[in-house]
């Protein structure tokens, strides 16, 4: 039954020397519902003991992951807690405030500016994209909407890149990739499927979104999110790097890969230092858990996006997933995951080698959880089991 429970859950989250010290902080629980006030859909206050085993025990030794950074909180209370180490030299402990890469999760930031742009009547998401990028795309795609390009049913494939393997990416970790280009290699080829007639997570859909964006806007794509998510929101520790950057500046624990060695016996390669510009609108971010539980709060309670256009981030499109035939799960710039007990929860998750990060809450915010785990095998297919035991924990009722 367990082993169940993981694979619901992984399958929506994918879509994720001695250990240090478990840090933590607990809520007190929250005071019962009024009469007339509908119950949240999480009442109890998070469960402190399961948190701290989900994430004990984290440091060079563990298989899965070198550290962890939690936030869990909504309106049922709060938690907050870090383990094992910020690098494996010097063993320090994890440094609780520090920044990672959030991968996958700037598609959330990517897909709120668009629906901005919606909401002022700038963009129109049933309007193919090539009304906006006539010179980018071409007539083999002429259908593709906005819409199609953020909840993944447009049909183009990925661009080409240096290969899966770990091997072949670490030979290109310090390669610059500029989006355009990776738009004329994708757009090249043939589409995978009608557009709108199924469902696959890729890239290339919010590398399309990021130019347009700078298209719409006039301006970079990280100075759109700056200006209209990240300066509002005070959020002062995310970023974006510059083009050529590798490494994350301000205090941050560094990320390792497990590379299993000829002999049988396993390294901890550094991969703290990494050009993501090949990832840019669809992977790029850098942040903290603090700032994202601010984005996510801000984001459910429609601070940043109108509820109206809010709505195109709860709705998921009556397509099957491409590559499995399951039923689509991902909407725009989210995903729909359903917990065993059937909470519904929505949210995004991001890898980037050596760090695995997710954001994700109950519709009415009654539970909200953001976590950054150094991952030691960031990229792997299955999800990983710290974060696992993580979201497990952070929702169990």
């Amino acid at each position: 039954m367990k082993a169940r429970r993981r694979t619901l859950i992984a399958a929506a989250l994918v879509l994720g020397i001695a250990s240090g010290p478990v840090v933590a902080h607990a809520a007190p629980a929250p005071g019962p519902v009024s009469a007339g006030v509908t119950a949240p859909l999480v009442s109890t206050a998070p469960n402190a003991a399961a948190l701290e085993r989900a994430i004990a025990g984290l440091g060079a030794q563990n298989k899965d992951a070198t550290a962890a950074l939690v936030r869990v909180g909504g309106t049922s209370g709060s938690w907050r807690g870090s383990s094992g180490v910020a690098d494996i030299i010097t063993g320090r402990e994890a440094t609780p405030r520090g920044r990672f890469r959030a991968g996958s999760v700037t598609k959330t930031f990517t897909s709120a500016v668009v629906l901005q742009l919606a909401a002022e009547g700038r963009v129109d998401l049933d309007r193919p994209v090539r009304w906006y990028l006539p010179g980018t795309v071409p007539d083999a795609y002429g259908t593709v909407t906005v819409r199609q390009l953020l909840n993944h049913t447009s049909g183009i494939p990925a661009a080409d890149g240096p290969g899966d393997s770990f091997e072949a990416q670490w030979e290109h970790r310090f390669d610059v990739t500029d989006p355009h280009d990776q738009l004329a290699n994708a757009l090249a080829k043939k589409p995978e499927f009608t557009p709108g007639s199924a469902q696959h997570y890729l890239n290339i859909n919010y590398t399309v979104l990021g130019v347009l964006i700078e298209k719409v806007t006039g301006t970079s794509y990280e100075n759109a999110v700056a200006r209209r998510i990240l300066k509002p929101l005070g959020l002062h520790q995310t970023s974006f790097p510059a083009r050529k950057q590798t490494k994350i500046h301000g205090p941050h624990n560094r990320g390792y890969q497990a590379i299993e060695k000829a002999d049988g016996s396993r390294e901890l390669r550094d991969v703290t230092e990494w050009n993501s510009s090949d990832r840019w609108a669809a992977g790029d971010i850098i942040s903290t858990t603090a700032d994202l539980e601010r984005f996510t709060i801000a984001l459910f309670s429609g601070q940043i996006v109108p509820k109206a256009q809010l709505e195109e981030m709860f709705t998921v499109p009556a397509v099957k997933n491409f590559t499995n035939g399951k039923d689509a799960t991902l909407t725009a710039g989210l995903s729909r995951i359903v917990l065993p007990d059937g909470t519904v929860a929505w949210g995004k998750s991001g890898g980037r080698h050596g760090y695995n990060t997710a954001i994700g809450a109950t519709r009415d915010l009654s539970r909200t959880l953001v976590y950054s785990v150094n991952s030691t095998n960031a990229k792997g297919e299955d999800m990983n089991p710290v974060a696992f035991g993580i979201v497990m924990a952070a929702f169990a009722k």
